[in-house]
């Protein structure tokens, strides 16, 4: 690939442009939302600016809730090339266009600018955590990247782009042609694929990219990576470069060395401010330089007055909506929504259902159409129900996020008209065989439209029946089937119940309560529901090819998000990825597929397996939990889940996983705290299993990992054994402890270094 015309404008034209220093208007500072079809008052769309242009980190006194933190600069020379740091410390509006990012530099003139941004930079550009950066073997292609980037959701906040990659400005959000030359090569890859190690509060988020795609979306993104490394800066430089950081206030911000350098805050309490001298002035002398704009300025001082009142519930959430651009693919009510400048960028896989199955569900009332756990699963870890939507949701992380779900839940409230409660013993069967008839093609025919438990409809594929009962709450799904219409404009699903009256009067005597309590009861039973008639027969038996394979549903061995992994006449594992645990190891065949179940369908393994340990794998802390926390167990007796944030709670969190283009070969990615961890198997011989982690950390820290439980032994320093498999880890601090009814629990030790780091370990199965 040549550079694109973008990028050699940037390289040969803004350097000058710097030089210059002011000869070309500023633009003002865009958030996204505030761009979309919102609600916010004056007072409301303050909030907004001040959390996203960081107020509060200057102004004592000031609200700093869900405040958006700045970029983590402790990595910069690794990611940041010095040329673009230069100009963009220099001019920050003029090198990135409508970045929220302030001149910190208005006191000084052009020459002094462009001296001072030199230190900083060349001090920025020492701070390295690791070799430079490498690209992912296989092919990166920019067409696939093109094609990402308009359809997995990123016009949503970024323009769309013509041939020539030049920004068509339709939505007149963030722009991307600051990109080429920014970047270190496979550095900008490597922050799409994980942008919140880097912009942790979510304002990036993440959206689900494999590495290979994360790399070829930035190789269409900045075009051609010519960049070469940056030569080391002098050590007086850095020093310079380093106390201008401090001087210029940048640390209010930026704490590129774990909090260590000192905040040198000059402003004035947010009860002592002049609302129209200093940021909020037309041209700030000494104060940051924002460019705001006038209706800017007056949103902010709207919200700052004395009389401003405080934000009901309700208002939080229009808020958070539109700090996060939620609205810019969902509708809440009366504002946000896909608007015509980017609908044509939304697409589906089953493009015959209408919009429903291309643009993103609405969000009014949604804290009392999802159930509380579903929600969070969504929010959190990126559930779906919609695979043949090819926008992807976004991953905010936890902060975020902040109370979003909290406030969705206490808001949005729905009366109830029924509960639908389960049958008794005595209408049971005629309950569920009236189930059993209306979602076949011999009743209502829902499986025309939709799959059923894992098997696909003959007809359109549209979202599984069977994840209702998880997914909804019962007074939504009760008016939602009497009629759909009144929850989403436009929506092809009829509805069988008009005014409350059933369309078949065969069933159930016609008795529209009845109807509904059959269908919600038949949607309880998951994996022991009964096929309707006319759905399709798949095979149950999978198998294991020339590559590795991978599947994904609910097991009995790996529970709910279940990924079983199996290799050609080796061993094969199985790994939970709601708790973060390698479950159970077995050897041979593959796995079964019961098509009957909920999702993609259950799979259980083909052979006996050998169970290790089924709870959290890793916690952080110098020294062990007394008790390792354990997953909440589900009982008859216990039917509810007593802890729905159990992994969350344990700072864990699946992040995806990557196929290796060669072998196929997954290579897991989740999250313990604040610690990136990357864990891939491959298989030494047919009986053993080695497993290698690779840990990203910002600091120095340890983690605890708990491979195996059971009847463990010792036979020698570093080898740990139950009667089925054997545990290697000859380098590794160990310890063998008590765990009550589950026998022995073996932890290791892992000394986390700032940084990447590396830990492998060996499993066999024994005769």
């Amino acid at each position: 690939m040549i550079p694109s015309l973008t990028h050699r404008f940037v390289l040969a034209v803004v350097p000058a442009c710097v030089a210059a220093l002011g000869t070309i208007s500023a633009m003002p500072p865009v958030i996204p939302g505030l761009h979309g079809k919102h609600t916010l008052d004056p007072s409301q769309s303050g909030q907004v600016l001040i959390s996203e242009l960081r107020c509060a980190s200057c102004h004592e006194g000031m609200n700093n809730s869900n405040m958006k933190a700045a970029p983590d600069l402790s990595n910069a020379g690794q990611r940041l090339t010095v040329d673009y740091m230069k100009r963009f410390i220099a001019d920050p509006a003029q090198t990135h266009h409508h970045t929220t990012m302030p001149d910190m530099l208005g006191s000084l003139d052009p020459k002094q600018r462009i001296a001072v941004a030199a230190d900083i930079a060349a001090y920025l550009s020492s701070l390295k955590k690791g070799p430079d950066l490498a690209l992912p073997e296989g092919e990166i292609d920019p067409y696939d990247g093109k094609e990402l980037f308009h359809s997995v959701g990123c016009v949503a906040c970024h323009s769309p782009r013509n041939e020539a990659r030049s920004e068509t400005l339709k939505n007149g959000v963030i722009s991307l042609n600051h990109l080429p030359g920014k970047h270190h090569k496979a550095a900008l890859g490597e922050f799409l694929h994980a942008p919140l190690s880097v912009r942790p509060s979510g304002r990036m988020p993440e959206m689900k990219l494999s590495k290979m795609e994360a790399h070829s979306l930035a190789a269409y993104l900045e075009g051609e990576n010519t960049t070469t490394p940056d030569p080391a800066a002098a050590p007086a430089q850095i020093a310079a470069g380093r106390q201008a950081f401090q001087t210029h206030n940048c640390t209010a911000c930026h704490q590129p060395e774990a909090k260590t350098l000192p905040v040198k805050l000059v402003a004035k309490p947010v009860a002592q401010l002049d609302l129209q001298s200093g940021c909020l002035s037309a041209k700030p002398s000494a104060a940051p330089q924002f460019h705001l704009s006038e209706d800017q300025r007056a949103a902010i001082r709207k919200t700052l007055a004395p009389d401003a009142k405080a934000a009901t519930p309700a208002e939080q959430i229009k808020v958070q909506l539109t700090r996060l651009n939620c609205i810019a693919c969902h509708q809440r009510d009366d504002f946000g929504g896909v608007s015509e400048k980017i609908d044509t960028f939304f697409h589906s896989t089953q493009e015959a259902l209408g919009n429903e199955s291309r643009i993103p569900p609405p969000l009014t009332i949604v804290g009392a159409k999802l159930k509380p756990e579903w929600l969070r699963k969504v929010l959190y870890d990126g559930a779906t129900a919609r695979p043949y939507m090819t926008t992807r949701m976004p991953q905010y992380g936890t902060a975020g996020l902040a109370n979003l779900a909290d406030l969705l839940g206490s808001v949005d409230k729905l009366e109830p008209v029924i509960t639908l409660d389960p049958p008794d013993k005595d209408t049971q069967p005629e309950m569920r065989d009236a189930a059993h008839e209306m979602l076949g093609d011999k009743g209502l025919n829902c499986i025309a439209c939709h799959n059923y438990n894992g098997k696909e409809s003959p007809g359109m594929k549209g979202i599984d029946l069977m994840t209702s009962y998880e997914r909804l709450q019962p007074t939504w799904f009760y008016q939602y089937m009497i009629n759909p219409g009144a929850f989403r404009t436009g929506i092809i699903m009829p509805s069988y119940w008009p005014q409350k009256q059933a369309v078949r009067k065969d069933l159930l005597d016609g008795d529209t309560d009845r109807q509904l309590r059959a269908l919600w009861d038949n949607f309880s039973l998951g994996r022991s529901a009964r096929d309707p008639s006319g759905l399709k027969n798949e095979p149950a038996k999978l198998l294991v090819t020339d590559k590795t394979r991978t599947y994904r549903g609910r097991s009995t061995v790996a529970g709910y998000r279940g990924i079983a992994v199996g290799y050609l006449g080796k061993m094969n594992y199985a790994f939970n990825a709601e708790y973060g645990s390698l479950t159970t190891l077995w050897q041979g065949d593959y796995i079964r597929v019961n098509w009957q179940g909920q999702g993609s369908g259950n799979f259980d393994p083909l052979t006996t397996t050998v169970p290790l340990a089924p709870d959290v794998a890793f916690l952080q802390g110098e020294t062990p939990p007394t008790a390792w926390p354990l997953y909440p167990r589900i009982t008859k007796e216990q039917p509810v889940n007593p802890d729905p944030l159990y992994p969350k709670n344990h700072g864990y969190a699946f992040l995806g996983y990557s196929l290796d283009p060669a072998t196929d070969i997954p290579t897991l990615r989740y999250r313990c705290g604040d610690v990136i961890i990357e864990d891939r198997s491959t298989n030494e011989t047919a009986k053993k299993l080695n497993r290698s982690f690779t840990f990203q950390s910002k600091t120095a820290q340890t983690l605890w990992f708990r491979p195996l439980v059971g009847e463990i032994t010792s036979p020698q320093p570093g080898v740990f054994r139950t009667n089925k498999v054997q545990v290697s880890a000859p380098s590794a601090q160990s310890q063998l402890r008590d765990a009550g009814s589950n026998g022995k629990e073996l932890l290791i030790k892992i000394s986390v270094p700032q940084g990447n780091s590396t830990f492998t370990l060996d499993y066999e199965l024994l005769p």
